[in-house]
This record gives C-alpha cells, sequence and structure tokens, in this order.
C-alpha cells in the first residue's frame, strides 16, 4: 500500500494519491565497495592474467541506536495536518534509532504489520478542543502504509465519561464542528474513509459503555465494558480500564492485549496517545499524561476513587503504570489554546502548526509545556503562569502532579523524565 498527503474537503474526507516520493531517512546507509584482494603468489602461472577474488560486499552502516537514560522528542513544524507532516517527523524518529514501523530491517520499530493498532484520541471536546482529525488520518495513513503490508487494524477510541464535554453529556466521535482544517471532518468520518479503502479501521466511543462492569475475557465475560479494581490505589486511584470487541471481532483489553479465546497476546497491542496540546481550568497544563483520563470509567469508580480527583496526586500515572504505557505519544499543536482549558473553541485557540512525538509522556508533556503553551500564553497576556510551569513544586502546579505521576511510573519499573539534561529534542 502507498501512502500520500490526503486532502480534506467540507463535509467529508478524500485521501489523495502519492504525489511525490519521501525519504524515509532512517531506513539505510551507503558504504564503499572494498577493494580487491591481490592475487596469491604462487597459485597461477606468469603467462596467465592474474586471477581476482570477486569484490565483497559492502558493510552495512549499523543501525542508529537511542542514547541510554536519554528521552528523545521530535518536533515537525509548519504542518496543517493535512500535508506530509508526520511522514516527515516519522522518518526524522527513524534517523535517530526510533523506527515507526517494525520490519525484518527494522527489529526495534513500535508497529508490526499485524499489530492492533489503538489511537487513545481526546474527543469529548469539539472546535479545537479535540484532536485534529486531519492528523488522525496522517498517523493512520502512516500505519496503513506498513513497509510490510498493514494487515492488522486500527482503533480510534475515547472515553468522554458520559458526562461534561460540548454537550454536557461526553465526548462524541461525530461532531458537526470539529478540529480540522476545514472544520467539518469528523473522527469517524476518517475512520470511514479507511473502512472504504480496506483497511480494517474502528471508531470506539467507550461512553457507550463506561457505566457496564465487567470481568477479563480469561474469566469467561465476554461483554464490552470496563474492568475496575477493588479498591483505591497508592495515589487513591481506583484504576479501571475498557474491554471490548471491535467491528471486525477482534477482541481488546485496554490492560490485558488481544485475547484469542484462549490466551492473550500483549504485544499485538499498540496504544499511540494523541492528546491536543492546551491550558486546563483544574489542572493547568493537559496533555500526553492527562489525555489518559480517558482510559477509566469516571462513573463506576468514584464510589472508592474516582481518577479524575486522583490526577492531582499521581492518578494518571498510577493508571498508565497498572494498564498499558503508549507505545508512542503524539501531541497536536496544529491549534493549541493557552488560555482556556480543557474546552477550546475555535476563537480562543491559536494555529501554531506543529506536531510532537515522544515515546516518553513525561518528557514531551515536560518540553511542550515549558517550550510551547507557556510562552504562547506570555503573549497573550496571561498571569500566574508559573502553576503551569513543569519545573514548579508548588501543590497543585503542572509540574507538582506531574512529578507524582513520573514518581508511579518510575517505581513500576518505566523509564521517563521531567529534567532537561535528559532530553533530545529534534525539529524540523
Amino acid at each position: 500500500m502507498t501512502r500520500g498527503p490526503h486532502l480534506l474537503t467540507a463535509g467529508a474526507l478524500a485521501l489523495a494519491c502519492l504525489l511525490a516520493a519521501c525519504s524515509t531517512g532512517g531506513g539505510s546507509s551507503s558504504s564503499t565497495a572494498a577493494e580487491n584482494a591481490p592475487p596469491p603468489e604462487s597459485s597461477v602461472s606468469e603467462s596467465a592474467p592474474p586471477a581476482q577474488e570477486s569484490p565483497s560486499e559492502p558493510e552495512a552502516a549499523p543501525a542508529p541506536q537511542k542514547p541510554e537514560g536519554i528521552s528523545q522528542i521530535f518536533v515537525r513544524r509548519g504542518t496543517n495536518g493535512t500535508d506530509d507532516g508526520f511522514h516527515l517527523l516519522v522518518a526524522q524518529m527513524a534517523e535517530q534509532g526510533e523506527p515507526f514501523h517494525r520490519t525484518a530491517d527494522t527489529p526495534g520499530g513500535l508497529i508490526a504489520a499485524d499489530d492492533v493498532v489503538l489511537l487513545k484520541i481526546n474527543c469529548q471536546w469539539a472546535e479545537r478542543g479535540g484532536t485534529n482529525t486531519d492528523l488522525i488520518a496522517a498517523v493512520m495513513e502512516e500505519i496503513a502504509a506498513h513497509p510490510e503490508g498493514f494487515t492488522g487494524e486500527i482503533i480510534v477510541a475515547d472515553n468522554g465519561q458520559a458526562q461534561y464535554g460540548t454537550a454536557g453529556n461526553g465526548g462524541s466521535l461525530d461532531y458537526e464542528n470539529t478540529n480540522s482544517a476545514d472544520r467539518t471532518t469528523s473522527a469517524l468520518e476518517v475512520v470511514g474513509a479507511f473502512k472504504e479503502r480496506g483497511v480494517r479501521a474502528t471508531g470506539a466511543l467507550w461512553d457507550e459503555i463506561t457505566e457496564t462492569a465487567v470481568a477479563e475475557y480469561s474469566e469467561g465475560d465476554s461483554t464490552d465494558g470496563f474492568v475496575v479494581a477493588e479498591g483505591p490505589g497508592a495515589t487513591g486511584i481506583t484504576v479501571s480500564y475498557p474491554k471490548f470487541a471491535t467491528d471486525y471481532g477482534t477482541m481488546v483489553s485496554f490492560k490485558e492485549g488481544i485475547w484469542d479465546g484462549a490466551a492473550y497476546d500483549s504485544d499485538k497491542l499498540k496504544v499511540i496517545n494523541m492528546p491536543v496540546l492546551k491550558a486546563h481550568a483544574t489542572y493547568h497544563v493537559t496533555a500526553s499524561v492527562k489525555n489518559y483520563m480517558g482510559v477509566p470509567s469516571d462513573k463506576l469508580s468514584r464510589a472508592t476513587g474516582r481518577p479524575h480527583n486522583s490526577v492531582a496526586s499521581g492518578g494518571m500515572g498510577e493508571l498508565m503504570a497498572s494498564t498499558r504505557m503508549p507505545a508512542l505519544n503524539v501531541v497536536d499543536m496544529i491549534y493549541i489554546s493557552p488560555m482556556q482549558g480543557p474546552n477550546a473553541s475555535y476563537g480562543n485557540a491559536v494555529e501554531y502548526g506543529a506536531v510532537a512525538a515522544s515515546a516518553d509522556p513525561f518528557a514531551l508533556d515536560f518540553w511542550c509545556a515549558k517550550h510551547v503553551l507557556i510562552p504562547e500564553a506570555e503573549k497573550l497576556g496571561g498571569r500566574n503562569l508559573g502553576m503551569m510551569d513543569p519545573e514548579a513544586d508548588t501543590p497543585g502546579s503542572f509540574g507538582y502532579w506531574m512529578n507524582l505521576s513520573l514518581e508511579q511510573v518510575r517505581k513500576a519499573g518505566f523509564p521517563a523524565t521531567m529534567n532537561e539534561a535528559e532530553l533530545r529534542v529534534f525539529e524540523g
């Protein structure tokens, strides 16, 4: 399957044919051929032409490796989501030892050809409050264009909690006023366009099952719903997570992986976490870590340990560590809302025109808050921006609760950092 830029027109999505070949940047390197060896001194007569060995094959340069103890951040500027910006970001990743596609040549890549890839978006808010649907399409395009031929599935999902949100009753995958170039292309329309191309794609609005408590498939329960822990954990959160079937009958447990009727395959499920960068009225900044608020059921868990209240005490970190860490975090910065959130209207959003990605959600949120959101808020005359500072230690500040979440992730053995000395940022 070839990939190409997609064109979004009013009310519908159409994906264009490949316009120009793009370099992937991380898949090959060049070297000169080895010199011919001299002929053996006594193996041929003087009258015969000297025999020569065949030139040896050039040795491929070793694949680039990500430095140990370093979290890498990749930023692509000058993109509106409808172009090849995300594809070029993927090329940047490969060049620095973090290939997006897992192939025979790049066994350390993130996405295998037969993976089930869950895009955890933000769908609780319309206009600029939710993840840009053009960017969703671009990420799906990159998955579907797997060099070994994509045979897996793509799921676009979120839990708007069946409460709050633009309409007061939770999220939607089919808003009429969307975060997109034409302001009309919904996440569900993007999913439908890929289905028409033969890509196995599902839109999963977990609001529809967020009040249904279930057990795991391994316990004989095939009902769609949320698996809920018996009580609160160290940060006060009662961990819960969705368990559901896709449009193709694939049985997914957000925590355990893909159920085949007899066992789970955890590695087959990959989560790409796709928040939109914006301010937050309570927690000051919302990005990758706060976006995990769309994983649990706030309603089923509130009696013992409400997830939303636990953000301040590190609940999102405990949730990540207890369920599933994202394979990749992709922060939508095409439009950002530096002064208002989590709701973000067309009027209060700022066009920033960038996308950033990292395997480390904490490093990514640190960088996006410090180097994007706060400077943009300052331009607008924002006050009390110290509470948005990722290096703040004031109780209730963004930096304070993020560090509490970071502590939970590290205790579980996952590498993550909010130390700027441990970041490498690649901008293009």
